[in-house]
């Protein structure tokens, strides 16, 4: 397996970090050897691309946990995905997508991780979205015809891809909260927060709001490890009010991002991100993100 290749996880998530990998790898200090730490696991993409020899990987989402357990464990692997993907695709067609909530029952039932990974990939605009019982209710994305060979190769080659990146390291995938973890890092570690963007995403299984974002900030102010944090800095909009804060004793680097959200191309707006560390990146330009800011979106700087 190439490690230039970047990996694109099974499971899809809006605000997915894949495009954003190489960035994030670019900045992590060429001396690290202890663990790579995220609270805020989701899809993974980011660890499975970093690599690391041992990791510590934790989040909220109890079904996100146990399929990438399952993975790990080889309960799931890309012939049993296979197997399954094309089985329940022929009802999905022969039901004219009625079988999708005949799984999405099932799963908030039983709460099986190849039927989370089902919805996932036939869900509207690969949404991972609870109501307050903790049930998937994500409606059909409308194409019965979802999982073509094609398509289900694609699924199949991702889990397989998650599943070398596991063997290549130490990895512990645990249901936690991200005090618990974040608690759990050491001088050596590096910690990845990507939790959800305040004043954006309100989906996640938790949800999260201004006391969890400040009780992040405390928890990484006291941390002995070195941390990321992936945040959304500014749109042509509105910026994000928490940088100044919370955040803005630390280091920053921004870099311009497209998001769609929705079923609309019209819902694909340029964003800013911001990398928050509490170390220094050397050789890097971007000191002035209101600067870069007003170039984004076309204000003259002179």
């Amino acid at each position: 397996m190439s490690f230039n290749r970047i990996i694109v996880p099974p499971i899809k998530s809006q605000g997915i970090k894949t495009k954003l990998v190489p960035w994030i790898k670019s900045i992590i200090p060429s001396d690290f050897a202890g663990r790579w730490v995220e609270p805020f696991m989701g899809s993974g993409v980011v660890a499975f691309n970093v690599r690391p020899k041992k990791a510590l990987l934790g989040d909220t989402n109890p079904h996100l946990i146990n399929f990438y357990k399952a993975i790990e464990n080889r309960e799931i692997d890309h012939r049993i995905a296979k197997s399954f993907l094309e089985k329940e695709g022929v009802e999905l067609l022969k039901t004219n997508g009625e079988h999708y909530y005949t799984v999405r029952d099932r799963f908030n039932e039983h709460g099986d991780p190849i039927d989370f990974l089902f919805l996932n990939r036939s869900c509207f605009n690969g949404m991972i979205r609870f109501n307050k019982k903790g049930q998937f209710n994500v409606p059909f994305c409308k194409k019965p015809n979802r999982f073509s060979k094609a398509y289900i190769t694609k699924i199949c080659n991702q889990i397989k891809a998650v599943a070398d990146a596991m063997v290549f390291g130490e990895y512990e995938i645990e249901l936690r909260d991200f005090s618990e973890t974040i608690k759990a890092a050491q001088k050596n570690d590096i910690v990845y927060c990507d939790p959800p963007y305040i004043a954006r995403h309100t989906d996640y299984f938790d949800g999260w709001d201004e006391e969890h974002e400040r009780e992040l900030a405390r928890l990484l102010g006291s941390t002995d490890a070195r941390f990321i944090l992936s945040t959304w800095h500014s749109n042509k909009y509105r910026s994000n009010e928490f940088i100044d804060k919370l955040w803005s004793d630390y280091f920053m680097l921004t870099r311009e991002h497209f998001y769609h959200l929705g079923g609309k191309e019209d819902n694909r707006n340029a964003m800013l991100e911001a990398l928050i560390t509490n170390f220094e990146v050397l050789n890097r330009e971007n000191k002035k993100p209101r600067l870069r800011q007003l170039e984004l979106f076309g204000v003259a700087v002179e």
